[in-house]
C-alpha cells in the first residue's frame, strides 16, 4: 500500500477503537496488525469488488464512498448506487459516505440500508476544525455545483482524483509562483509547492485561495460556522424525525 508507514499503524492501533484504511487494495496483513492491538479495522471503498476484498481481508466493517465526497475519491459512481451494490455482496456493517450533509441525506442513506453515515465537509466548517478560517469561509455559501473532481492538487500524491472547490482549482491554475505558502510540520515550516495535496490549516500562510480546498457536494448545507455538537444534533435529530415519519406512512 503506497505511502503507508507501518510504524504509524502500530502506534495508532493500541490507542484507537478503530483504524481505517483508504486508497489502497485491502490487505489481510494490515487488518491482522490492527486486530492484534485490540482495535477494529475498516476499509473505505469505491466499488463492490473492493468491499468484498475488504471483508475477505478481515475488516469488521466497510465505508462505501460515493463520488459526491470531498477530498480524495476512490470510486466513480454515486453513493446510493454504490451502497446498493455493496450491501448485496457483504454482510458486515456498511457506512455511507459522500455528499451527506443534511438530515434528509442521512435519513436516505439509513433507509437504504446503511448502518451509519460518514460526514466530512460539514465538520470542516466547525469551531473545532483545524482548517484555516479562509478555507471555512470559502465553504460557507458554496453550492454542490461549485465543486469539481480534479487532479489539480496532486503534488506529493499523483494520480489520485479528488473533489475540491472549483474556485481553488481556478486560483491554483492562475497562480504564477512555485510555492503557494507554508505550513507547520512539527517544529519546522514546510513550503507548499503549487498544487500541493495538503489543505490549509490554521497555521498555514500564503495564498490560501490557491490551496487544496476540498469539499463534497454537501457543501451547500454549510451556511455558517457551527460547533461540531450542533452539526451532529441537527443531522441526528432531523434524520430521526424523517425516518419516523416515513415509517408511519408505511
Amino acid at each position: 500500500m503506497p505511502f503507508l508507514d507501518l510504524a504509524v499503524v502500530d502506534a495508532a492501533a493500541p490507542h484507537c477503537r478503530v483504524v481505517e484504511f483508504f486508497y489502497g487494495d485491502p490487505q489481510a496483513g494490515l487488518v491482522e496488525r490492527v486486530h492484534a492491538a485490540g482495535a477494529l479495522a475498516d476499509w473505505q471503498v469505491g466499488t463492490a469488488d473492493e468491499a468484498k476484498a475488504a471483508v475477505q481481508a478481515g475488516c469488521d466493517f466497510v465505508v462505501a464512498q460515493g463520488v459526491e465526497a470531498g477530498g480524495h475519491v476512490r470510486g466513480t459512481v454515486g453513493l446510493l448506487a454504490l451502497l446498493d451494490e455493496v450491501l448485496d455482496v457483504v454482510e458486515v456493517p456498511v457506512l455511507a459516505a459522500g455528499g451527506i450533509g443534511s438530515p434528509r441525506a442521512m435519513a436516505a442513506a439509513l433507509a437504504a440500508g446503511a448502518a451509519g453515515v460518514r460526514v466530512g465537509t460539514r465538520f470542516v466548517a466547525t469551531a473545532e476544525s483545524g482548517a484555516h478560517p479562509a478555507y471555512m469561509q470559502a465553504l460557507v455559501g458554496a453550492a454542490a455545483t461549485d465543486t469539481v473532481i480534479t487532479e489539480a492538487f496532486s503534488v506529493m500524491w499523483p494520480n489520485a482524483p479528488h473533489r475540491a472547490l472549483r474556485s481553488a482549482v481556478a486560483a491554483v491554475e492562475a497562480f504564477a509562483g512555485e510555492s503557494v505558502g507554508e505550513m507547520d510540520l512539527g517544529p519546522t515550516r514546510l513550503p507548499l509547492p503549487k498544487g500541493a495535496v495538503a489543505s490549509p490549516t490554521r497555521d498555514t500562510t500564503g495564498e490560501i485561495s490557491a490551496m487544496a480546498l476540498y469539499a463534497g457536494e454537501s457543501v451547500g448545507r454549510v451556511v455558517r460556522i457551527q460547533s461540531a455538537r450542533e452539526v451532529v444534533r441537527e443531522l441526528a435529530d432531523g434524520a430521526e424525525l424523517l425516518l419516523h415519519a416515513w415509517h408511519k406512512r408505511t
